[in-house]
């Protein structure tokens, strides 16, 4: 589906992202709506895991107003970088705006791994990403959500989610969480 087969309107739709090779390697850019309607167009992402102390991870519950994946529960943030953006600098902007997190806050942010999936979403659209995990601790746990960008924050310990994902089928995990979950070796 063309950007002229879209909403015009909508706000993705005066946005960019990289669209990437399965290598990651930049091909461009390509408008953020035509990027995940349609066919969609592989393009580069990234989701951050944010822990305390204790081993538990921060998830966000994306907001209603989102137009894929609305209400879910996702790692601590995800998003897109921009053209000359690195993942960590992206991750960083990213905490700030949903959650009021700055860099002060937490420590050794890093990029642990890397995966492509796909995935439709309802008849909305669909997610076609190199998805980079980053992951940090949190020694200040002080956060502002934005309303606009998040509903609901949950800790939740990360080893019984990730050993018994069954007991938390009620929350309704983002995929690219759960294939970052999956594949997590760090912890």
């Amino acid at each position: 589906m063309s950007s002229d087969a879209v909403d015009e309107t909508h706000e993705n739709a005066r946005q960019e992202v990289i669209a990437v090779d399965a290598d990651d390697n930049e091909e461009g850019l390509v408008n953020r709506l035509d990027a995940h309607t349609g066919d969609g167009v592989r393009h580069r992402a990234f989701t951050a895991l944010l822990f305390d102390e204790d081993g538990r991870i921060l998830l966000a519950q994306r907001a209603a107003n989102k137009r894929l994946w609305d209400t879910h529960w996702d790692g601590t943030v995800a998003s897109h970088p921009v053209e000359g953006q690195t993942q960590v600098e992206a991750t960083e902007e990213r905490l700030e705006e949903e959650l009021g997190i700055d860099p002060s806050q937490y420590q050794n942010l890093r990029v642990t791994d890397r995966f492509e999936y796909k995935r439709y979403y309802e008849n909305a659209g669909l997610e076609w990403e190199v998805c980079a995990v980053l992951q940090a601790t949190l020694h200040d746990t002080s956060l502002e959500p934005n309303p606009e960008e998040v509903d609901g924050l949950m800790w939740v310990p990360y080893e019984r989610l990730r050993e018994n994902p069954e007991y938390y089928r009620q929350l309704r995990l983002c995929p690219w969480f759960e294939i970052a979950m999956r594949r997590d070796e760090e912890r």
